[in-house]
């Protein structure tokens, strides 16, 4: 579903008549604004796995057995492989405070500590709870980095943009109306950069994956998209 919020406030380039400038009389300018709601397409979340082990081989092996585990899973629920990748593979030794003979505190290697985390991103945004339970099964212990988005965000901001000149001029033939004067045609039209935020979605459209028996749903709100644009338009006075 998709909505359209216009909203303007207009700049006048004289005091002395709303549609009037100094030395650039027979100008209107006004600020145009839009912005747009839509529902993402994707889910993508981080899902990994930390292990210990007594020597760098160990910890690595059970943490790379574990990351197999979870990018099978993935693929069974019929995820493509282009949206499974690693983000993360992390190996270090593992410190513990120890206290030495003299009766001082000192450092001791404790074994290591590895980490495995895959990225994977779901179509099916209403299966995302059931994939972060089973990859539980199949040997993770992490889950984080949880987002949505638009597989063609352009298109988005395509639209808004649009929407944004068109309350610019709505806002200009206004301000012509009402002084009097017919509107011209477009002289400048300046874009800034537009932005994006995730906003969260009405309770009853959340998802909430189905569990399987003695397993616990995860609960998933996917949101909504809001894209905004603003544009800067000055448009002529017609004679």
């Amino acid at each position: 579903m998709k909505c359209f919020a216009l909203a303007g406030s207009l700049l006048l380039l004289a005091a002395a008549s709303p549609a009037a400038a100094d030395d650039e009389s027979g100008r209107i300018r006004v600020i145009g604004r839009a912005s747009q709601e839509v529902a993402p397409d994707f889910a993508s979340v981080e899902i990994g796995v930390e292990s210990r082990g007594a020597t760098p081989a160990a910890a690595l092996d059970a943490a790379s057995q574990a990351a197999k585990g979870i990018v099978a899973t993935a693929k069974e629920m019929g995820v493509a492989e282009a949206d499974i990748g690693t983000s993360a593979v992390t190996l270090q030794p593992r410190i513990k405070n120890v206290r030495l003979p003299d009766g001082t505190m000192g450092e001791r290697e404790d074994g290591y500590t590895a980490s495995n985390r895959v990225r994977v991103r779901l179509a099916e945004m209403g299966r995302l709870g059931d994939l972060m339970r089973r990859t539980l099964d199949s040997g993770a212990n992490r889950i984080q980095g949880i987002s949505f988005g638009l597989r063609d965000p352009a298109a988005a901001d395509a639209a808004v943009q649009v929407a944004a000149v068109k309350d610019a001029k709505a806002q200009a033939e206004r301000i012509a109306e009402a002084t009097g004067v017919k509107l011209g045609s477009v002289i400048a039209i300046d874009s800034p950069p537009r932005t994006e935020s995730p906003r969260p979605m009405p309770y009853g459209l959340a998802m909430k994956a189905a569990a399987p028996r003695g397993r616990t749903a995860v609960p998933v709100v996917a949101g909504s998209i809001e894209t905004s644009a603003e544009v800067d338009a000055v448009f002529a006075i017609g004679r």
